[in-house]
């Protein structure tokens, strides 16, 4: 079993930056592609950004790209996401996943993920 503890959320202001952490716990981390999801008010849990297992590869959804940037360091079972240039419609928990992701099809979608952190808030305003 694998143990995941999301933290760096917070209050920034539009343009702002945070980095997210994930920390891992339990389990060979390294082995798990990795995958941040977010959920807003009132909204579905939408996928945001993913890692493979080496970190050879990265996979960010269209509204992201540019602005984050996922990172994972395994000799420390931590996993990044560095947030610049931040707007309001990213305000949202942000969740951390894990999972033995069999193939590139499926690492945007919640199925392919086993283990699930607890969030951590960001909220964009002025």
């Amino acid at each position: 079993q694998v143990q995941l503890v999301e933290s760096g959320g917070g209050l920034v202001q539009p343009g702002g930056s945070l980095r997210l952490s994930c920390a891992a716990s339990g389990g060979t981390f390294s082995r798990y592609a990795t995958g941040w999801f977010r959920q807003g008010s009132g909204k579905e849990r939408e996928f945001v950004a993913a890692i493979s297992w080496s970190g050879g590869s990265t996979y960010y959804a269209d509204s992201v790209k540019g602005r984050l940037t996922i990172s994972r360091d395994n000799a420390k079972n931590t996993v990044y996401l560095q947030m610049n240039s931040l707007k309001p419609e990213d305000t949202a928990v942000y969740y951390c996943a894990a999972g033995s992701v069999s193939t590139t099809l499926i690492i945007r979608l919640m199925r392919a993920y086993d283990y699930w952190g607890q969030g951590t808030q960001v909220a964009v305003s002025s």
